[in-house]
């Protein structure tokens, strides 16, 4: 059981406003040693819950600051404690100072994420939910925003209630046939329970193969800007990100590493990636970046390969050997930079090669330089991502965690599916089912450790 008091500042740094989160079994008594209400009848230990009460923070007999104290009664708060939240000037010397007071009378300060660890705790939230707040906190599009949301609100949870509550169902039919074993009773029609656990493993694959689009929409889409040296695929990434991230350089091999950034068209968020120029080279360092290019074609969804107009059949060879065997399940994209160069005749040449030669693949034209284009290259970037259009009621995994946990419980019905076919005893049936049950219930922390929990609340944000 929790039984200190915690403290954080809950505000960012530099606003008009800050505000400070109190919690805990004393949170309220060691917030009346410092504050003295307007009214010196109203006492806070006597306040009705949900209350705003105007004040001041006193340094013994020296105001620190005028204030408004929102109070909450357990269980009927965010971390289901008694809690306060001080609201003051946004000062950090004032801020500093309150914390300071509340510590000096009883207070610690909070580790990252222990207003929701403790709201987990004491059942406010399942773990599921709680890794949605950060999610929520983080989210920089609609889509994040919305599965946070959803998620936040229980909607994942009640998915995950439903399949246990099914399964629970499923092992205790086939447990009450092995307690009359002897009396040869079947309880559970194995028809019956095939088309339940058919049922079941069709809910938990759309749950896990929502993790490809979900972990696209939280983390980005990865685009991987790929070409030969001097092709302009720095230049490019320069112009998508309207700053000057990357060097640019007529010198051949000028990136040797991966350059990564992020950026967000059209609501959607990409993760763009230049790459090192490919060619032919004996220089160590470069070679090395030319080999992680080849790495992060792999991992990437979209492809940019980025020619150089002027020289393209060259280039095109290069793309028929080494790239599109492996970018089979890719969108591929073919830029023709440096377009601004060149003349509409030679352009309309290379538009009848490529779709001869590369029917699969989508051609444009730009000039990276001159910026020309590039609103035709985010609206085709838009359509290659091809994500689905997400409301506050979907259920997508975005969380690597979620999606470890129920593919092991996809594995898990699988062998209840198979066991089924192969009319297998009741009690290796009943032990896949709990397998099963297990893994369910560790994306809702029923059976989490210390560890996993650790891991999960230190990256969230302090005071949250």
């Amino acid at each position: 059981m929790i039984q200190d008091t915690i403290c954080a500042i809950a505000t960012a740094q530099g606003g008009a406003i800050g505000t400070i989160r109190v919690s805990g079994k004393e949170a309220i008594t060691i917030t009346e040693k410092i504050f003295q209400p307007l009214n010196k009848n109203k006492t806070l230990t006597t306040q009705e819950p949900y209350t705003l009460t105007f004040g001041k923070i006193m340094d013994a007999q020296e105001i620190v600051d005028e204030v408004l104290v929102s109070l909450f009664r357990n269980p009927h708060s965010y971390t289901g404690e008694d809690s306060t939240e001080i609201t003051c000037h946004g000062s950090q010397y004032i801020l500093q100072k309150v914390m300071e007071l509340l510590i000096a009378n009883g207070c610690r300060t909070a580790s990252p994420g222990e207003f929701t660890q403790r709201a987990f705790l004491n059942g406010k939230m399942d773990l599921s939910q709680a890794e949605a707040v950060a999610d929520l906190i983080a989210s920089t599009s609609a889509a994040t925003h919305r599965i946070a949301m959803s998620q936040m609100r229980g909607g994942f949870s009640k998915e995950l209630a439903e399949l246990r509550n099914q399964l629970l169902h499923i092992t205790s039919l086939v447990e009450l046939e092995l307690d009359f074993s002897e009396e040869d009773v079947e309880f559970a029609n194995r028809d019956e329970l095939r088309a339940l656990s058919d049922k079941i493993e069709k809910i938990i694959a759309k749950l896990t193969h929502s993790f490809s689009v979900g972990n696209a929409i939280k983390n980005g889409v990865p685009v991987a800007i790929i070409g030969e040296t001097n092709a302009g695929k720095s230049t490019l990434l320069n112009t998508l990100l309207n700053e000057e991230k990357a060097i640019v350089s007529n010198i051949h091999g000028t990136t040797r590493d991966v350059i990564e950034d992020i950026i967000n068209i059209g609501g959607v968020t990409f993760r763009f990636i230049d790459t090192a120029g490919i060619r032919e080279t004996h220089d160590t360092i470069e070679s090395l970046g030319i080999e992680r290019t080849f790495q992060k074609l792999d991992q990437a969804d979209i492809v940019l390969w980025v020619i150089e107009t002027a020289i393209a059949e060259e280039q095109l060879k290069l793309l028929s050997e080494r790239i599109l065997p492996r970018a089979q399940e890719k969108q591929l994209v073919l830029v023709f930079n440096k377009a601004e160069l060149i003349e509409d005749s030679i352009k309309q040449k290379l538009k009848i090669l490529v779709e001869n030669s590369y029917p699969s693949t989508t051609a444009i034209f730009i000039s990276a330089k001159e910026k020309t284009g590039i609103e035709e290259l985010e609206t085709l970037l838009l359509e290659s991502a091809n994500l689905p259009t997400v409301s506050q009621n979907d259920i997508i995994v975005t969380n690597v965690r979620h999606y470890e946990a129920l593919t092991r419980a996809l594995g898990a019905i699988h062998r209840v599916q198979n066991g089924l076919d192969q009319d297998i005893s009741g009690d290796f049936l009943s032990q896949d089912i709990r397998e099963c049950i297990y893994h369910l219930n560790d994306i809702a922390g029923e059976v989490t450790t210390d560890n996993v929990l650790h891991n999960i609340f230190r990256n969230f944000c302090i005071g949250k």
